[in-house]
């Protein structure tokens, strides 16, 4: 499904918050395209008996290295939300990162997919509080709805400017909110600046919590080494999707030198502009362990709601597992051996 299907179904406002990018939209074209630029080099006459998609993360062996990223408001695109997300993502063995910004609260939603025996990963997404106090309750609630780790997102100290959302003069409509979230006034920049997320919070954040703490946003080789002596237990390499600093590195480029840093110490994930099964392929031929998928989804939830979240998912694993098989490939642990040309 394009997004272009997904865009028919929705205001135009609320089209340009869920599928828009920074400013001149610069690295959300790039990180399509820096994908589009490798080419998969196959190989062929390897066994291929018995391939499958699973893979393990965090101690844990999964249906599929497919993930849904964390996305905020996602009943903007229909009112099944972020528990129809869940629910398709769980049908289809795939992962869930529920944003701290969902429009349905998280109880609710790990509720929903919970005992699912055939689903993948159920990850809570959180950004810093105002206050420890508030982010350390959220914490505690995510921990008691049964999720499994906690994905810190560092790359937003601020929001990105957004030039089509300010166009298109985006607000969220009434009755429509992040309920998990305690309401929260404007504030100064530099107050704003001032609680940007550090490594003493991640350190914090490790010794409050039982949880994997996993980082979102990491793009530096330098900072993913300094996450691996701090003890972080994954990171994911992400621009958040071009949609704060543009002109930053596709994810693509930025993936070899992360992996190349942490030198296996802990998993490395990806996101931003993955659209296909041969993406996926790409991702973890780079040294992913898995990947994430985020607008794609938007577009089948805005289309059909719940079923058309499945029928993205079912379609990429789909492509994945044609992929492997293509390229000579038993399964994704053995994707690192696959050439890329670029």
């Amino acid at each position: 499904m394009s997004l272009a299907e997904g865009l028919q179904h929705l205001d135009r406002s609320h089209a340009a918050y869920l599928f828009g990018g920074a400013a001149d939209e610069i690295t959300l074209q790039a990180n399509r395209q820096a994908w589009q630029d490798l080419s998969l080099w196959p190989r062929t006459l390897r066994r291929l008996a018995g391939s499958h998609t699973r893979t393990d993360l965090l101690g844990r062996t999964w249906p599929t290295p497919l993930l849904v990223a964390p996305m905020a408001h996602q009943m903007l695109a229909h009112a099944h939300g972020e528990q129809g997300t869940a629910l398709a993502a769980a049908s289809q063995g795939t992962g869930m990162v529920l944003s701290c910004q969902a429009s349905q609260p998280l109880e609710a939603v790990a509720r929903a997919v919970l005992d699912d025996p055939a689903r993948g990963p159920l990850w809570f997404q959180l950004y810093p509080q105002p206050r420890p106090d508030d982010t350390l309750a959220l914490v505690r609630r995510a921990e008691a709805a049964g999720f499994e780790a906690l994905v810190l997102t560092v790359d937003a100290p601020v929001q990105g400017v957004r030039d089509r959302e300010l166009q298109t003069g985006f607000r969220l409509p009434a009755g429509l909110s992040a309920v998990n979230l305690k309401p929260a006034p404007q504030v100064p920049l530099a107050e704003l600046l001032a609680g940007a997320p550090t490594w003493e919070q991640v350190a914090w954040l490790k010794e409050h919590t039982r949880l994997p703490v996993l980082l979102k946003g990491v793009l530096h080789p330098v900072d993913a080494a300094e996450a691996v002596a701090r003890g972080v237990d994954g990171l994911i390499v992400s621009n958040h999707g071009g949609r704060t600093l543009d002109t930053a590195v596709p994810t693509a480029q930025a993936l070899p030198a992360v992996v190349a840093a942490v030198a296996g110490a802990l998993p490395v994930l990806v996101d931003g502009g993955i659209r296909r099964g041969t993406d996926v392929l790409k991702a973890l031929a780079l040294g992913a362990a898995a990947v994430l998928v985020g607008r794609p989804v938007l577009a089948g939830l805005a289309r059909s709601g719940a079923p058309g979240v499945a029928t993205v998912l079912r379609r990429l694993q789909d492509e994945l597992v044609a992929a492997q098989a293509l390229c000579g490939c038993h399964c994704p642990a053995q994707a690192p051996t696959l050439g890329l040309l670029r």
